[in-house]
């Protein structure tokens, strides 16, 4: 899997560095970088099996909450716009707001609920198995 994601790195930096002009400048800014998810759980190693990448947008109305789940792989998101909060079964809470990156928890419940007055648009990433689910709802 390591292989795959630096390929995929590789080719964005080449993509980047043919588009740019001469005077444009190229930066790279780490949102988030972790070997825990947001409440401290360590992340469990990579599945077995041929790897998968998936990217979701997702998009939670004022008011409406995130069904109860959890997911079986490692993931991580950034919030685009909006204001959301994640709540473990064990009650910890993180609060988001737009351009806060998050790692997501990985096969412990939680739910989300966008807390704000606008739509919250979240971009999610998931480094899984192929045939493996997204998440399960309780």
């Amino acid at each position: 899997m390591n292989k795959l994601l630096i390929a995929v790195w590789f080719a964005l930096f080449v993509c980047a560095e043919v588009v740019a002009d001469e005077d444009d400048k190229i930066t790279f800014d780490v949102l988030i970088k972790s070997s825990a998810s947001w409440n401290g759980s360590a992340l469990p190693g990579y599945g077995a099996g041929t790897p998968e990448i998936t990217i979701l947008k997702v998009i939670i109305p004022p008011g409406m909450a995130v069904a109860t789940h959890k997911h079986p792989m490692i993931n991580a998101a950034v919030l685009l716009s909006g204001e959301l909060t994640v709540t473990s079964k064990k009650g910890a809470q993180i609060k988001l707001t737009a351009g806060d990156p998050l790692i997501e928890l990985v096969d412990q419940w939680h739910s989300g609920l966008n807390t704000g007055h606008e739509p919250v648009e979240i971009l999610v990433f998931y480094a899984g198995i192929k045939g493996q689910p997204l998440s399960i709802k309780k």
